[in-house]
């Protein structure tokens, strides 16, 4: 798809002319020219599907929001507080869906993918509003008392700092195509670093950390294991912040995430990156950032009820 039709886009081609005219423009974009120039409209079709699927669930996802926003503030059901929060999800939401468009338009002039920076921009950004959501749904369930441990808290922050540093590294990742480039795990090929890291870093400098591929996977691959000494840091540190057992209930969780997140990294790996354990790696980075958010805000809830 290469327009973007915010209320017009919401139905598909409709006719042989219709589908015959997407396809068209399709066959101007660089895409086509570099990788799917065999391409019959057959096979365009298959593609369209998975984006129009992607752009229908955003629209979607709009309506379910604006239109009991809508409603709910006619009739006054939002504190201050509550319509604050929501206009900045409001704000949030309509931002992302225009740095979707921007990412897609990065691919449509002179290379035939999208910019590795703008698709890391349009993860992180759709996870920071999910996040944020999450938050502010948290604080409605539960009371929000006096923070404590503030040295621990200072440490999960840098671990959830660590885990957005890790996601967009993965974007970073599956925009360059580097999981292609090592699929051997714990070394990369025969070696502990890349083979070409001393020339990349000689040819292009720190700059080949965020667009060298085989530097990119190894930033990748050291981020996780500096999230698995972090997570260590925190289970040391347990004991002398005195945590309850909602918060070791919740650290416990994280542990589970980081565990699973990370045998998801291998295993898509070792499996040349399948799409599905792709897929599941990503959903994966979710639930390690909702564990992880989770656990900060044990440090902020009364213990009234059940967290």
């Amino acid at each position: 798809m290469v327009k973007w039709e915010p209320i017009m886009g919401t139905l598909p081609p409709m006719s042989q002319d219709a589908w015959q005219e997407a396809f068209d423009l399709y066959k101007q974009s660089p895409e086509f020219h570099h990788y799917n120039a065999q391409f019959t409209l057959s096979d365009f079709k298959s593609i369209f599907f998975w984006e129009y699927l992607h752009r229908l669930i955003a629209r979607v996802l709009g309506l379910v929001f604006i239109v009991p926003f809508i409603i709910f503030l006619r009739k006054g059901f939002f504190s201050p507080r509550i319509r604050k929060h929501v206009l900045i999800i409001f704000a949030l939401g309509i931002f992302q869906a225009a740095l979707g468009w921007f990412m897609v338009k990065s691919g449509l002039v002179d290379k035939p993918h999208v910019s590795h920076y703008r698709l890391a921009a349009h993860l992180v950004t759709a996870l920071s509003l999910l996040i944020y959501i999450y938050w502010v749904a948290l604080s409605l369930k539960f009371e929000v008392g006096s923070a404590h441990s503030g040295k621990y808290k200072r440490t999960v922050k840098a671990f959830i700092g660590l885990v957005f540093l890790q996601i967009t590294y993965g974007a970073f990742v599956a925009g360059l195509k580097a999981g292609y480039y090592y699929t051997t795990f714990p070394k990369m090929g025969s070696e502990w670093i890349p083979k070409d890291f001393g020339r990349a870093l000689r040819d292009k400098g720190m700059v080949s950390f965020i667009n060298n591929p085989g530097l990119v996977q190894f930033v990748h691959r050291m981020i996780a294991y500096l999230i698995v000494v972090t997570l260590f840091v925190l289970w040391v540190k347990a004991k002398k912040a005195q945590l309850d057992r909602y918060q070791r209930k919740a650290l416990l969780i994280l542990t589970g995430a980081v565990t699973v997140q990370f045998l998801l990294g291998v295993f898509t790996l070792l499996y040349m990156v399948p799409v599905s354990l792709g897929v599941l790696h990503q959903f994966g980075a979710i639930f390690l950032l909702f564990a992880s958010f989770y656990l900060l805000f044990t440090f902020k809830t009364e213990r009234h009820g059940h967290i």
